[in-house]
């Protein structure tokens, strides 16, 4: 054999395993680590069993009833990578659902496995991330592999993405991201907004719509542009309406060659429990709708008492989480609501005395609202000298401080 009949093969391989290793040069963290770290760097370990847990936008219910009993099925069959079909089936229901073919199509454990690998495709040392800020974090950790600039856009004054600066701070970027409802701030920007930025992005940049909360709201999606055959990439999730974020499975859905940049950085086989809770939770029509009703219930009472009794939520949420601007050093309040066993979400450098809220059940909300008051009544704690210096920091560069 000639060392030209070997050189491609050989050269797709090295390129293979550079990828490979480019990949997992930083976890793919989930909304599951980021919340799970801020517990063990304040070495809280395991949590106790009356905890009322809403800092990871988990949902509460659970799968339903027909997931559950998929899951039953096929769990004999879990020794063994998937065999049966359950990817392909669940790849044809979950397009002809959304008017699209299999081939627009990716499944994954999660919609973090895709968010980092579309983050590593599309940027570059030359070729810029752009996202919001605050925003969700992990495509900003990615681009640390990719060693990309990153371009942070802070809010409008409504909290949606400001879509005109992310279009035209980089004309090299490689990577314009959204989040859509925005996690944390539960805000939505307006399906035109997302229009006008994909029409009007950098020649060659791909926009990136994470929609991992779009059920939760009245948004309209913007699947539509997938088959239209436009440069987007579209994330969701079984993480949040469908309630399987301890289950794992997620999907990205674009054009056939934006998907297949995404794998040489690695696809791992897809749990069978996941395919076939996933195909059962789509086909249970009723799901969506009972489900965006009882979180909304939940978040509007609660959201309604903060105001009520004086809080400052931040925007307009339609989603799973909020934020509540404390007025103190947001780190401070984490720590005395845990005190109070009441695990809340984490904070975003740009806004230091704000705090993000998942939405749980009426009682963990009921809970909730108790150890708030109880902790905003008291006297506020000494803030520590680096969260000071941090806040300072961030009010010079623009940023929102809600110095309350």
């Amino acid at each position: 054999m000639s060392e030209a009949e070997t050189d491609q093969p050989l050269m797709g391989r090295r390129s293979f395993l550079w990828a490979t290793a480019l990949a997992t040069a930083v976890p793919i963290l989930s909304e599951a680590d980021l919340a799970h770290a801020k517990l063990a760097s304040q070495s809280m370990g395991v949590l106790p069993p009356d905890a009322v847990i809403i800092n990871a936008n988990e949902n509460p219910l659970g799968p339903c009833k027909a997931a559950c009993e998929a899951i039953t099925k096929i769990l004999p069959l879990g020794g063994r990578y998937d065999r049966m079909g359950e990817l392909d089936a669940l790849t044809k229901a979950y397009a002809a659902m959304h008017g699209l073919k299999p081939e627009n199509i990716a499944f994954y454990a999660g919609s973090s496995e895709p968010l980092h690998y579309t983050t590593l495709a599309f940027t570059s040392p030359s070729k810029s991330l752009v996202m919001a800020d605050p925003s969700y974090e992990s495509a900003n950790m990615a681009a640390q592999v990719s060693k990309a600039p990153v371009h942070k856009i802070p809010l409008t004054s409504t909290f949606s993405h400001d879509v005109r600066k992310m279009v035209s701070v980089d004309p090299n970027a490689g990577l314009i991201y959204l989040v859509n409802p925005n996690n944390p701030t539960g805000t939505v920007t307006p399906r035109e907004e997302i229009l006008w930025a994909l029409e009007n992005k950098p020649k060659g940049a791909i926009l990136l719509v994470d929609e991992a909360y779009i059920h939760l709201s009245d948004e309209q999606h913007v699947l539509d542009q997938v088959a239209a055959g436009k440069d987007i990439i579209v994330l969701r999730t079984f993480s949040k309406i469908y309630g399987m974020a301890g289950i794992r499975c997620g999907v990205a859905i674009a054009r056939p060659d934006l998907l297949e940049k995404l794998t040489p950085y690695y696809q791992n086989a897809m749990p069978v429990t996941a395919l076939a809770a996933a195909r059962a939770s789509i086909a249970d029509k009723d799901l969506i709708a009972t489900r965006k009703k009882w979180i909304a219930d939940s978040r509007v009472e609660t959201i309604a008492w903060l105001k009520s009794n004086g809080y400052k939520p931040i925007g307009n949420s339609v989603s799973n989480c909020f934020m509540i601007d404390t007025g103190r050093p947001a780190k401070s309040v984490i720590t005395a609501m845990q005190k109070e066993k009441v695990y809340i979400g984490r904070v975003w450098p740009v806004w230091g005395n704000a705090v993000r809220i998942s939405v749980g059940s009426p009682e963990d909300m009921a809970k909730f609202r108790t150890a708030f008051k109880k902790v905003m009544d008291a006297p506020a704690m000494t803030a520590k000298a680096d969260d000071v210096v941090e806040a300072s920091r961030r009010v010079g560069k623009g940023g929102k401080a809600f110095l309350s």
